[in-house]
């Protein structure tokens, strides 16, 4: 169970009383610009100006009647305005007022997710500067490969959050576009100034053709940010979830006192809050194929889009928002472990050097199989035997008439296997 978490930032954006809010004020734009126009005096503009108002409980209550809720909201809006109500909606479809909203609130959301990546991206960053030379073993299939650094593993998660600013960036240009073009798009019924009149207004971008509504591969574009952004989350998360493994141990999850891991076991101290962020993963990129789907309607507007959204695009933003909320607390609190991390390099009885003495019997001469065959057969006694590597290969009769003993010992320096560090550091803008 998820405990009970608000933010008001987000929470405000996807609230019914911000909708209609915005509702309101798109309508008033519209009623602006037709005066502008000279179609609704301006007596009658300051009039809807002065009386304009909302309730959302009479919304709802007169959308019981009516079963569509943005009738709802004008007959709500005419209640209050009286006789003037009339010029409101003047020449519009619903969606000329739903859409705008819709991509200012998607807007909105994507500028809290931008600031909340923002503040993870400086907490690995953090991280991977504290921890830039801290050795400890790569893995690849789960197995010992070669030395790297807890820093570069860091760094690597930093330049990933990068480009996640970077898509959401993308994906808040491409949904910042509105329409007021009417019931098939056509703008017969409204005029063209009253399109870039409420836009330039919002700050939208008029859509260059329209439907009914905006286009929904804007939105999937979107959706597609949050569900990539969601799956980085989810591979940070799954990670120190390995990493906190007892076999391993080389990283876990703060944990606060008097905090419980288990009902039954009270040694555990269990990675709870990644476990969370890895299966919330799995909503926001399933809210993803959902959106896809909406892209294709019948002819010129059909529903199927409308209820899904309602759903799929707040709760994604709001998912999304409270993953890297808690996830940049789990970061900023991360315990690491150089001790274990060492341990583990040297676990293997120092077989995860075997592609410097590989190279280095190369460049004395061998083919690349010679070789091979050769640092293979003494890995594999090492493995089999539990047998350190390196005297297997000093005792190694064919390898010695190759190697000097010096030559040997220096294909195990660690400091040599992560000499390019800084250079990697320095490509990936971290100083």
């Amino acid at each position: 169970m998820i405990e009970r978490y608000t933010l008001p930032e987000m929470g405000a954006i996807w609230s019914l009383e911000r909708k209609f809010q915005l509702w309101l004020e798109i309508e008033l734009l519209a009623c602006e610009a037709w005066t502008k126009l000279r179609v609704i005096p301006e007596g009658a503009l300051r009039e809807i100006k002065r009386k304009a108002k909302i309730d959302v409980a009479r919304i709802q209550q007169i959308e019981q009647q009516t079963r569509h809720d943005f009738i709802a909201f004008l007959t709500n809006l005419s209640e209050n305005v009286g006789q003037e109500a009339r010029f409101i909606h003047l020449g519009l479809t619903s969606y000329d007022v739903e859409d705008n909203a819709l991509s200012l609130r998607m807007r909105q959301a994507a500028d809290v997710l931008i600031d909340r990546l923002e503040k993870l991206g400086g907490s690995i960053r953090s991280k991977a500067i504290q921890y830039k030379m801290t050795p400890m073993i790569g893995r690849t299939h789960g197995v010992h490969a070669e030395p790297t650094t807890f820093g570069l593993k860091m760094a690597l998660w930093y330049d990933e959050v990068g480009r996640n600013i970077r898509r959401l960036k993308q994906a808040r240009e491409v949904i910042s576009y509105g329409k007021v073009s009417g019931a098939v798009g056509t703008m017969a019924q409204v005029d063209p100034f009253v399109e870039s009149y409420v836009c330039e207004k919002l700050g939208l971008t008029p859509a260059p053709v329209s439907t009914q509504i905006l286009q929904r591969d804007r939105h999937a574009e979107y959706m597609a940010a949050l569900a990539i952004t969601a799956c980085s989350l989810e591979k940070f998360a799954t990670e120190i979830r390995n990493l906190q493994r007892t076999e391993i141990l080389e990283a876990e999850e703060g944990f606060k006192k008097g905090q419980k891991g288990s009902s039954a076991m009270p040694h555990k101290r269990n990675p709870i809050v990644c476990e969370r962020i890895t299966g919330l993963a799995r909503v926001v990129r399933s809210n993803l194929l959902a959106a896809l789907e909406n892209i294709s309607l019948w002819h010129e507007r059909d529903l199927t889009n409308s209820s899904v959204e309602r759903v799929i695009i707040p709760d994604s933003a709001i998912l999304l928002d409270y993953m890297l909320t808690k996830l940049t607390e789990v970061i900023g609190n991360l315990l690491v472990y150089p001790e274990n991390m060492m341990k583990n390099v040297l676990k293997t009885k120092g077989l995860i050097f075997s592609q410097r003495v590989l190279l280095e019997l190369v460049k004395k001469g061998l083919s690349r199989e010679q070789a091979y065959d050769l640092v293979q057969q003494n890995a594999m006694k090492s493995w089999h035997r539990d047998q350190d590597f390196k005297q297997l290969l000093l005792a190694d009769k064919e390898v010695r008439s190759q190697l000097a003993p010096e030559e040997i010992e220096r294909c195990f320096n660690l400091e040599e296997q992560l000499k390019n560090v800084d250079f990697i550091f320095r490509k990936a803008g971290i100083q």
